[in-house]
């Protein structure tokens, strides 16, 4: 009888972006594959077949903590477990970790993995206090220290997100792994020179405040009264929660007066990386391993990113791009105006990123570690 394995997301889009290959690689080694989402739509649901994995519908909340609904969703959640027979359980991200896990010991899975890709909001330090933020936080910490010991082995992005979680708050586990990136089908991401002109950057995610967003903006309007050729590109979806009056204002009319041009969330990301010069993530959030400047790198785009957790584990700073302070707009502006005025070196460190990628960001040989994680004991 084949193993059964279910994967526990949030949305069908992180599955159908973050774990396609993963799930591919399973289904080629004779594994049935169960895909949990959310938010599923006839759509999706016919992607997640086309990789030939079972999508399955089931219900959390994405945001916030009521613990009577949530518990009653992980119940709901392990019936549905039981009843497909699943043999190990593999969540990712913060809720489907703690959930999912409870949900696959309820059931009584023999094997449950949970992956943190980053320690997120709750953990991402701001200037001002946060009464909301510090508690969620505690209650977050207290959920982890519920059930992380009971999974056969958390999966941690980076070093500072094991250290700040386990050691910090002293949760003990009974086995922990390091992962690093979550890598990419090289395939879909071939090397390309860059575009002699216009010089371009481009910034890719979420349009929150901790991502660094605004600092983007900051220095678009700043190099723009120096060099007002230059394009500043923006993917991604404005988020409606988490996101302050003030920044939609600022972004609406940076966008209305030309200094950033937006086409919102597009899926060929590839396509508008090749048209760019320099990749730009001035992000203060607790990233796992960004995704985004994998993929830069991997169509040989240098980085500019932060030097916090995630972020300054997927550069080296002086050779595939360069990594500022966080919160240092100047030190921003200074980077990119750098790149403009030595434009030979996007070439350069585009090659040196695209040698890292081949390296350490190919999906196939991560994928590999990771099933072997997943299946060890």
């Amino acid at each position: 009888m084949k193993t059964k394995v279910a994967i526990i997301g949030t949305t069908a889009q992180t599955l159908l972006v973050f774990r396609a290959d993963l799930i591919k690689q399973l289904i080629k080694e004779g594994i049935t594959v169960f895909a949990f989402a959310m938010d599923f739509d006839e759509l999706s649901m016919e992607r997640i077949r086309k990789l030939g994995a079972t999508p399955v519908a089931y219900s959390l909340s994405r945001y916030g903590l009521n613990p009577a609904a949530d518990l009653i969703h992980a119940w709901q959640l392990s019936r549905k477990l039981r009843d497909f027979q699943i043999d190990i359980v593999f969540s990712y991200f913060s809720k489907p970790v703690i959930f999912g896990g409870l949900a696959a010991r309820l059931a009584g899975v023999k094997r449950c993995v949970g992956m943190l890709e980053g320690l997120g909001y709750t953990f991402t330090p701001t200037q001002q206090f946060s009464f909301k933020r510090w508690f969620a936080r505690h209650v977050q910490v207290l959920l982890y220290r519920c059930i992380l010991p009971r999974l056969d082995k958390v999966i941690f992005l980076n070093k500072d997100d094991q250290h700040d979680l386990l050691e910090r708050h002293c949760i003990k586990v009974k086995d922990a792994l390091v992962l690093g990136a979550i890598g990419l089908d090289l395939n879909d991401y071939g090397y390309s020179p860059a575009p002699q002109s216009p010089f371009r950057f481009i910034f890719i995610g979420r349009l929150l405040e901790e991502k660094g967003i605004l600092f983007y903006l900051n220095a678009a309007e700043a190099i723009k009264k120096i060099h007002p050729d230059v394009v500043f590109t923006v993917l991604g979806q404005m988020e409606k929660k988490g996101n302050s009056k003030k920044l939609t204002e600022r972004f609406l009319k940076c966008q209305s007066e030309g200094v950033i041009e937006f086409p919102g969330q597009v899926d060929n990301v590839a396509e508008w990386l090749t048209l760019s010069s320099v990749f730009v993530l001035p992000s203060y959030y607790r990233e796992g391993f960004p995704r985004s400047t994998q993929e830069a790198m991997a169509v040989g785009r240098p980085v500019i990113t932060t030097n916090v957790p995630g972020c300054r584990d997927s550069v080296i700073d002086g050779s595939t791009g360069f990594i500022v302070e966080p919160n240092d707009v100047q030190a921003l502006i200074d980077k990119m105006l750098w790149f403009i005025e030595n434009s030979e070196a996007v070439e350069s460190m585009g090659r040196a990123g695209r040698e890292f990628a081949v390296l350490y960001y190919d999906a196939e040989k991560i994928n590999t570690r990771l099933i072997q994680a997943i299946f060890d004991n």
